[in-house]
């Protein structure tokens, strides 16, 4: 396998023939724009690049490939730059490869209930076309109005409903990938069934651009929901916030949303968008946001009743009701601005946990120990209904956890707390850069040993994206 030491530079003849592929116009070697590829939302990282190249095709792509291939040059591809992980910055240096402009919905098919993209398409855009006529992809990061489906893809989001309607593997049948060589493939079938040797396709979701370029990204969609209801619980116990999402499922509902936003994050994010959509009360320690959705607007009403009658034995205050289309906007505002408004505060450390349900009051309060024993603020909130705690961490003089012999002391303490409770360093964020040394707490050396194979034999020259998830050996 090629180290860092061995990769060539980027000097003006590799420039020049990037420029023969995508134009002149698409390819920059400025400073300003090297900087602003420097960094997605890990953290405060910067890494520049050497040249940051926009191809618009699949064939562009698979020229820069072998271009880089041949040459021994490290790519690093990147979509809207909203990760959270680190996957997208170029720490090797090398080429950057924005997929911005590979941002056409290519086709919307309405019998089979599929659809046909590029990855530089917003994951809200594709969201509100397919609901035109009548059809719901489900998954729903946070960043959904500004990440691209592509970047999801790679990390395999989630989102809110997730706890009802799966990830974003769940719905993907069939992708077109440029390899590192610059061949292309497409790795399965436009079919809901497939069982045709190894899945090629679940393999490549989630692999952070190490293994190959998507390019083209066929989702199957299901029929849009008719209604859905959504309601605010404040609990003036967090752990019981917790507890509360366990016995929600245990009672046999299973909810559209179940969001958890512990009071400090609430209070951070109300000010930042000047909302008084959430009532902030000094004995409040959590909220919950449920949502239920469907096609029969009484029987939800009857579910949010009787989830509302479960609820009455934890120590909840009054309950709110979003009463209308704006409301319902305003929550969902509120949550998904969360990690935008901590961070700028100061919480500039996210990890991205995920443990069974069940266990969440216990990795709750584990944190806030953590955050006693090693002097560090901290606030939680996440997906709770499918157990995916995001955790913010704010200590004074430490900005970032990379790189940090400290915080990673912290952060290894955390991450087995995590393992001990049944679950793995992240559930949606992906590894990428930042998380990559906390890989055998929850694995052994053989699960690493295979996953270098796989990188092996799709990318021997270790060009593309290298150094994410795990270091090549």
């Amino acid at each position: 396998m090629i180290s860092v030491e061995n990769y060539a530079k980027v000097d003006m003849e590799i420039v020049q023939q990037l420029k023969a592929i995508v134009g002149e116009q698409y390819v920059f070697v400025d400073e300003e724009s090297l900087s602003n590829y420097a960094h997605d939302e890990t953290e405060n990282l910067h890494f520049p690049p050497e040249v940051v190249v926009k191809p618009r095709t699949t064939e562009e792509i698979s020229h820069i490939m072998k271009l880089c291939n041949d040459a021994i040059i490290p790519v690093t591809p990147r979509g809207a730059g909203t990760g959270l992980a680190g996957a997208a910055l170029a720490d090797k240096g090398g080429v950057l490869l924005s997929t911005e402009r590979l941002n056409s919905i290519l086709k919307i098919d309405e019998r089979n209930h599929q659809v046909i993209t590029e990855p530089g398409v917003i994951t809200e855009v594709l969201m509100d076309e397919v609901k035109k006529v009548g059809l719901f992809y489900p998954p729903d990061p946070s960043s959904r109005g500004s990440c691209f489906i592509g970047g999801n893809i790679s990390a395999n989001s989630g989102g809110p409903k997730a706890v009802k309607y799966g990830v974003v593997r769940d719905y993907v049948l069939n992708l077109e990938v440029v390899l590192p060589s610059g061949e292309v493939i497409w790795t399965g079938a436009n079919v809901l069934k497939n069982s045709t040797g190894y899945n090629l396709t679940h393999l490549i979701v989630g692999s952070e651009g190490t293994l190959g370029i998507v390019t083209k990204i066929v989702l199957r969609l299901i029929p849009l929901p008719k209604y859905d209801l959504l309601m605010l619980v404040p609990f003036r116990n967090l752990e019981q916030a917790g507890e509360a999402v366990s016995e929600i499922f245990r009672a046999g509902f299973v909810p559209s949303g179940l969001e958890l936003v512990e009071i400090d994050a609430l209070k951070i994010v109300s000010k930042m968008v000047d909302s008084s959509a959430v009532p902030v009360t000094e004995d409040t320690e959590a909220h919950l946001i449920i949502e239920v959705d469907g096609n029969d607007v009484d029987v939800l009403m009857k579910e949010m009743e009787a989830i509302s009658e479960l609820l009455t034995k934890y120590d909840i205050g009054e309950l709110y009701f979003a009463d209308d289309a704006q409301q319902k906007t305003e929550l969902w505002k509120l949550r998904r601005r969360v990690a935008e408004a901590v961070k700028m505060v100061g919480y500039t450390i996210e990890e991205d946990t995920v443990v069974p349900r069940a266990e969440l009051p216990a990795l709750i309060r584990g944190v806030k120990a953590l955050g006693r024993q090693y002097d560090f603020n901290v606030v939680c909130y996440g997906h709770a209904g499918d157990g995916n705690l995001h955790i913010r961490i704010h200590k004074e003089g430490t900005p970032n956890s990379y790189g940090d012999a400290e915080m990673n002391k912290c952060l290894r303490a955390m991450f087995e707390l995590v393992y001990k409770l049944g679950g793995t360093i992240s559930g949606e964020h992906g590894v990428g850069l930042i998380q990559k040394g906390y890989m055998n707490i929850v694995m052994k050396e053989a699960n690493l040993r295979i996953m270098r194979d796989i990188k092996r034999a799709f990318d021997p020259n270790n060009i593309l994206n290298p150094g994410k998830i795990f270091d090549q050996q």
